[in-house]
């Protein structure tokens, strides 16, 4: 029993873009986006970001996108999933700044379940988890 006490203590290993920066993504979260990365083919990549709105103020938002879509001023970090693809993340520079060091993880719950993000710049979360404020 204390093995699974230490072990549910002990925080999931969190990945970084291959230059050691971007957001911290944990392993099932990577786990998930790798499949999904895989259901949506090549030449996709995930865009993070921020828009207006949601119960604090600011909200989060990833969809995937055509990798013809990254505009010029997108920083773009390659994340190296240890079993599946390689995958590319793109932020706008105005939302990274919101989002910057923030961690994205994933949970297959039935209640509360899919991504969650854990932002070290907010002031204030709402009690979703897509939405905060600075």
């Amino acid at each position: 029993m204390a093995a699974t006490e230490a072990t549910a203590t002990t925080p999931a290993p969190t990945f970084t873009a291959r230059d050691g920066k971007g957001i911290q993504i944990s392993e099932p979260a990577m786990k998930q986006l790798a499949n999904l990365m895989t259901q949506q083919g090549s030449g996709k990549v995930l865009r993070v970001g921020v828009r207006s709105g949601g119960c604090s103020g600011m909200s989060y938002t990833m969809d995937f996108i055509d990798s013809s879509a990254i505009r010029s001023d997108d920083e773009r970090y390659t994340y190296e999933p240890a079993e599946a693809p390689s995958f590319e993340v793109v932020c706008d520079p105005k939302s990274l700044l919101y989002i910057y060091g923030m961690q994205l993880d994933f949970s297959s719950a039935l209640i509360g379940g899919g991504f969650n993000f854990t932002n070290p710049n907010a002031s204030q979360t709402c009690g979703c988890g897509s939405s905060f404020a600075v």
